[in-house]
């Protein structure tokens, strides 16, 4: 349960949590998430799951055979057509939403006063969050965050990494229970991926969708 204590003029001292514990107070502040990350406000609600149930990390697929088939002489028709070395596409075609991906365990802190409470988190593990994909992706992962960046004109990145020791706080309400959760957030995004071959032949387009590493920071709800 969270302790509130009252000062010499009657102002509000909330207590900072630290995995679910309460340690050394703090003054109230505006009703809002600080990080210095990336301040984002406080939710009703946990952070959505993905909604595909077959995410997978994302892996580099495996480099294709030497290419046998070569360019043929005019008039020569033994090989085929040619249309140069082996090529791997994949074009994004539809912009998600953020997902954060949590880093160690949920902490909470319940106000059990009638006065509003501050509640200062802080992680204590650190924890790396790659890329997950859904579908078969013909590229390598560095290729397909370049072409969502270049689409969307956003920042994304292969890997982050959630530290230890990132704090942030947010006010609780009477009666309310702050919960806090630091992780990875990252944007989905839909797209095609297949495979054009030296000799013209073209797979079938499947559709991948991935989630891609924005921003460390926390996701925050009240219940």
């Amino acid at each position: 349960m969270g302790i509130i204590r009252r000062g010499s003029m009657g102002s509000v001292i909330a207590l900072t949590v630290l995995a679910g514990i309460a340690t050394a107070p703090a003054y109230a502040q505006p009703t809002r998430a600080v990080s210095a990350d990336d301040p984002e406000p406080v939710n009703t609600a946990p952070p959505a799951e993905p909604e595909e149930t077959e995410l997978v990390d994302a892996t580099d697929p495996a480099p294709e055979p030497e290419e046998t088939v070569r360019p043929s002489k005019p008039g020569d028709t033994t090989n085929g057509e040619y249309c140069g070395p082996t090529q791997h596409i994949y074009t994004p075609t539809t912009k998600g939403s953020k997902y954060h991906k949590g880093v160690g365990p949920t902490n909470s802190n319940y106000n059990g006063t009638s006065r509003t409470a501050r509640s200062t988190f802080t992680s204590e593990v650190t924890g790396e969050v790659g890329v997950s994909v859904s579908g078969e992706l013909s590229t390598s992962v560095d290729v397909m965050v370049a072409k969502i960046e270049a689409k969307y004109a956003v920042n994304l990145s292969v890997k982050l990494t959630a530290k230890v020791g990132n704090s942030i706080a947010a006010d609780t309400p009477p009666k309310k229970t702050t919960n806090a959760k630091y992780g990875v957030y990252r944007l989905k995004n839909t797209g095609s991926s297949y495979t054009i071959y030296s000799n013209c032949k073209t797979t079938t387009k499947k559709t991948v969708t991935s989630y891609t590493p924005m921003k460390v920071g926390w996701y925050l709800w009240e219940s």
